[in-house]
Parts: C-alpha cells; structure tokens; sequence
C-alpha cells in the first residue's frame, strides 16, 4: 500500500510567485481527472510537430536534439595542443567523418577488399564465382568478430551474475536485422527490407539493371534463412524469464560436455579472446543463456546450403557499413529507415557524426560537455533528492504488509546500499588526465572516415576482451558516458546512475521550484531505484549477487500484485495504431518554495503535472509500432496515465473520485 506519513497535511504555500520562467502550460479545456495526459500535455500536443528526421517528438528527443547540437558545437571548435589526446583523436574521427569529399573519394575499395580478402568474397556479389569450398562457418565468424560483430551469437565478457566481484565470459543470442520476430511476417517492412538487400547488393556488383536474377535468388534465400532464424529469437520480456529459469553455468574446459551442440563454441571463445591477447584458462567461467535459441540456431545452421549463410552473416555486416559508405549507398539505406522508422527525413550529416563520436568516444566527449554546459549544482541538489527518496522509498518497504520480515529486512538493507552517480565520474572532472588519455590510447584516427571505423571497431572489440582480466570497481561508474538522455540502474553494481545529459529542465533546474524538479528528476531517481526491487532487479542482492534472497512466499505475493500491472498495461490500447519524496521535503523545507506566475495550482499539483509534461509525446505510425514491440517500457501516455490512475494521492490532490476516467476503482500496487 501507499503509505500517507508524507501525504498528512498540505503544503503551506508562498505568496511569492517564483519570478524564473517555468510557466508550464496545461489543457484547462480538459478535466485532470478525467484524462490527466490530455490535461497536462493537450496544448503541448497541438502545437508540436514530429521532426521530419524523427519518428516522435517528445521531451526525450527535444533534449536530445539540443545535446546533439552542443556535441557539434564541441567537436568543432578550435581546439589546442595542450587538450588531451584523445579528444583531439575524437574530433579527428568527427572530422573524417563530415568530410564527404572525402568519403567520396574512398570509395567502396576498402570495404570490398576486407569482404574479398578476409571474407572469402560475398557470394551475393559473385554469382557462380563464389568457390564454396572456400566456406567456413566458425573462421567467418571469427573474422567479423574481430570487427565487434556478433553474428547469431553474441559473445561478451561480463560481471559474473554469481560473483559480482568477477567477470565472466557470456554466450547469448545476437539481435537480428527487423529487432523483433514480429516484423518478419509484415510485408509493409519485409518488402521495402528484402529491397534495401537487393538495391546494395546490385549497386556493388557490375551486373546490370536488367541482369538480377542471381541476385533476385541470393536475396530470397537470405531472407527465408533470416525468417527461420527469427522465429527462435527471444524478445527482451522471453530473455527475462528464460534467464530466470534455464542458464547453463561452466567453465571454458567444460563447455563442450555441458553445452553440446555441432557448433564448437570453445574454439570460438578461444579464438576470440586471443585477438585480445587473452589466454583463457579451462577454469574461466561461462555463463549460457537464451538457450532455445542457441539449441535451434545451431540446428538451422546445419540445414541451410553454406551460400546462404555466407550471403547472411556478410549481409549483416554490410547492413551497418551502409552507413558509412558514400552518400549513393547511404541513400539506399535511408529509403528503408524512412520506412521503418517512420521518418521522413535524415538527420544532418554533423548530427550523425557527432553521435557517431559521442557513442564511441563518449567519454572524451564528456570531457568538454560538462566543463561548458553542466550546471555543477545539480551533482549536489539531486545527490540531496536521492537521500529523501530513499528514505521514502524504505518507508514504504517498512510499511509494506505481503513481504516476510526478513525478505524485509533484506530489502531495506539493498536499498540503504543502492550507489547513487550523478553528472559524471569524479576522474573526468579532475585536471588529472591519466585515466581518459590510458582508456583510449588506442583510438588514433587520421583522414580516411571507412579505414577510421574499422580501426574503431577493432578497437572496441579488444576493449571488452581485455576486461576479462581486470578487476571489477563495484564503485566506478557503470554504463553510458555522462553525454546521453537517459538514466540507469545496474544490478550488478546496485548503483543507480544519472547522467549529465538528462539533468536540464524540465528534469532539472537550480532555478526552479523544487516540486518541479522533483516531478521530473525526482520521479526518474524513483523510478530507477524501483528497479532494484523490479521483476529483474530482485534477483540480485544489495551486492550484486544473482541469488533467492526473497522468501517463496514474498515472491509469489509480488508476483499477485505484478499481475494487475500487467493486467492493466496489457489494455491499453494505443489509439492511432507515487507516492514522493517531495512531501518529505517539503515537510523540512516548509514555506520555501514558490508559485508559478499566472498558475492556479498547488505545488503538489505542479508535481503531477510536471512528471506528466516530462511524458508528453507524438510518434508517427511507424514508430509507435516499433516502440510497442520493441520498447522495454510502455509510451509516454501510459506512463502518464498508468501511475497516476492507481495513485490515491492524485485522487486526493486533484479531487477525483474513484472510476471517474483517470481514477482506477481497483487500484494496482506493488510498493
């Protein structure tokens, strides 16, 4: 249940009217608690527009927008000798990338000569010439793993799931093209898709227009080997439960007996590592998962002719090197995204350089990002906001009646250990340059943009390698540079991070009221810390650890309440296709925030509407279907109406009765 100890009294408000400019404008023309989406993003709706390089508009791409544009303005500005090496290195690939002169000149030479001399040639290109004799499934693999290519398999070295203190290598299946198996049966995108094959294809042979037929046959094979292979992909919600219930754990020496398959997965590991220099030992840990599709992948591969598997695995390969090709075959991928994604335009040439850069070098990036547009309070204020939403949080595990006392216990414990990471690591902000200048070392880059990504992708393929042997930091930062939009919980670290990127209004502003900053950043810390305790999270203990440390019957008490989320989420139909701990603080802060100008609402109902407005969000078709088949969380509308409906405090705030449309008469509640 939601508990009421901060919700007892209203907050006592100012006469003041906070003088900074966050006048947030709702939909008066709606009633909150009949749709609190339209209410708090109908104005928002009508006068935004999806951009024509985006399939959706919302807070997420606007912000995300104004960091691609300050990435741009970093990597282009004049730089200094006395600047580390490796943003002068960053700004070196950016460069190499926007010079389409360049780009153009290169040509296609580099890339087809790794396909004709390291490949063995892709048949698709060669006709009757391809020498089939050639073929060799485990070397072709290993060539392209060599290049950060996880073809069907995916192979990585990760935090042992039973030894957090550890890294260990996983085995796992690989994405596949369409992402979802789903898209395999809807011809609106397996047409324009077989297409996007066959127009790359044919623009790097010397076939003419007229003379395809071969062509016309690779891509028809390639695409039913594809098909076949997708029916046995696991979606992230099936990797979830499978991981749960069927994971082989070994060792490298005991491979092959626990995991007998015709694929030889031991030489494929040995092979790998030792591009890295890395010696594996027999008694190196192995962790298999998503074993139906590694057991029916290793199957299919034995009942299709080795053309087309050769024509696939180098197709996949070729599906990203389009995108940094000359701008001819750069078109020829962007005819399907377009169609994929719902866009209707690409981003700009120095947008997708900078992303490019920033994705792979984030870090150096960083290095400039948080010196110029960083706002240092926000390290301390949000720090501050972690500390009362924890202790709110944990007031809730107290009061919590379906959990036993000592899955209780063990909660609490977990959420009192939780690391919290803001703005950026503390190396990346000293003058000590050490630590950014040994992490990329070995990312030097000159004029050539194609030979530059294959370097880069060497690169970052040895990096994950090299990990294997180094010792595990449960205290460094963990996952994405500080330069992204988005926030994270690992579980193997317990350690929530917020990176300096989604700390600008309307998460966050040293400026504004804090019920603003709470109803934005607050609610994403909230939001972050849950998923320590979610259906994930809750298999691993306050050090990381994947063990039982719930009760079975808290388990199945959780698993009670889970399913009338599920329930609930699972009617939500997308039409064109909590509790806080700002009440805690406002309790120690009494009388010091401010009302908004020319605004009627109490600052508890400025909260809700700013955690609503965050979630505002337009998608096209295109997009709106991807995200639902692909999203691992639910559209800005349902993350709206979803938790508001099943609170009783916005019932209380706004005056709604329970039933009325957004009020739930039987509410959902996990915590």
């Amino acid at each position: 249940m939601w508990s009421q100890q901060w919700w007892k009294q209203d907050i006592t408000q100012s006469d003041q009217l906070c003088l900074t400019p966050f006048c947030i404008k709702a939909d008066e023309t709606i009633e909150p608690c009949d749709d609190f989406f339209q209410f708090a993003c109908g104005s928002w709706l009508k006068s935004s527009k999806i951009p024509e390089d985006s399939g959706a508009q919302d807070t997420f791409n606007i912000l995300k927008t104004e960091l691609d544009n300050n990435i741009v303005s970093l990597l282009t500005s004049l730089g200094n000798d006395s600047e580390p090496e490796a943003i002068k290195n960053a700004r070196n690939m950016y460069q190499s990338c926007v010079d389409e002169a360049a780009i153009e000149n290169d040509g296609t030479d580099t890339l087809l000569t790794l396909i004709n001399n390291e490949l063995n040639g892709w048949p698709i290109l060669l006709g009757d010439n391809w020498n089939n004799s050639t073929f060799n499934l485990l070397k072709i693999l290993l060539k392209l793993r060599e290049y950060n290519n996880n073809i069907i398999f995916s192979i990585a070295t990760t935090t042992d799931d039973k030894n957090s203190s550890a890294y260990c290598i996983r085995i796992a299946q690989s994405d596949i093209a369409l992402e979802q198996r789903t898209y395999y049966n809807d011809a609106n995108v397996t047409e324009p898709y077989q297409e996007f094959m066959r127009d790359l294809a044919l623009s790097l042979s010397n076939l003419s227009l007229t003379d395809t037929t071969k062509i016309n046959a690779d891509v028809k094979d390639i695409f039913q080997f594809e098909s076949n292979l997708a029916k046995y992909h696991l979606t992230n919600a099936e990797q979830q439960r499978a991981r749960q219930n069927e994971t082989i754990r070994t060792t490298v020496g005991n491979l092959s007996r626990d995991f007998n398959t015709t694929f030889n997965f031991t030489a494929y590991l040995y092979n790998s590592y030792e591009f890295g220099n890395v010696t594996l030992k027999n008694d190196d840990v192995v962790s298999i998962n998503d074993l139906p599709f590694l057991r029916n992948a290793t199957e299919l591969l034995q009942n299709y002719p080795s053309r087309t598997i050769a024509n696939y695995i180098i197709w996949r390969f070729m599906i990203n090197r389009a995108s940094n090709m000359p701008k001819y075959y750069r078109a020829i991928k962007d005819k399907f995204e377009r169609v994929f994604r719902g866009t209707s335009a690409e981003k700009s040439r120095s947008t997708q350089c900078g992303n490019y850069v920033n994705i792979n070098m984030g870090f150096a990036v960083s290095k400039l990002y948080i010196k110029q547009y960083f706002d240092e309070s926000a390290r301390n204020q949000s720090l501050e906001m972690i500390g009362y939403i924890r202790d709110a949080f944990i007031s809730i595990l107290n009061e919590t009646m379906w959990m036993d006392k000592d899955s209780k216990l063990k909660a609490v414990e977990k959420a009192r250990a939780i690391d919290g990471k803001i703005g950026y690591p503390d190396w990346l902000g000293s003058n000590n340059i050490t630590q950014l200048e040994e992490d990329y070392a070995d990312y030097k880059f000159n004029l050539s943009y194609i030979k530059n990504v294959l370097q880069m992708l060497k690169t970052k393929s040895k990096e994950n390698i090299h990990v294997l042997r180094e010792p595990v930091d449960r205290k460094a930062w963990a996952g994405s540079a500080p330069t992204v939009v988005n926030a994270f919980y690992t579980p193997s670290k317990n350690q929530i991070t917020f990176p300096a990127g989604i700390l600008q209004f309307p998460f966050y502003n040293k400026d504004a009221p804090k019920y603003l900053n709470y109803g934005g950043i607050g609610t994403v810390i909230g939001h972050e810390i849950s998923h320590g305790f979610d259906d994930n999270g809750r298999q691993y203990d306050k050090d990381g650890n994947k063990k039982q440390w719930w009760s079975e019957d808290t388990i199945k008490q959780f698993n009670d309440r889970k399913k009338c989320i599920v329930d609930q989420y699972s009617n939500y139909t997308i039409s064109q296709i909590n509790r806080t701990a700002y009440k805690k603080w406002s309790k120690l802060n009494d009388n010091s925030d401010k009302k908004l100008p020319g605004l009627k609402y109490s600052p508890e109902q400025m909260f809700f509407v700013n955690y609503a407005q965050v979630w505002c969000s337009k998608m096209t078709d295109s997009y709106a279907t991807n995200r639902v088949l692909t999203g691992v969380h639910a559209t800005g509308q349902f993350r709206v109406l979803g938790p508001t409906s099943n609170f009783i405090e916005f019932d209380r705030v706004f005056k709604c009765k329970r039933g009325q449309g957004n009020s739930r008469v039987q509410k959902c509640s996990v915590w």
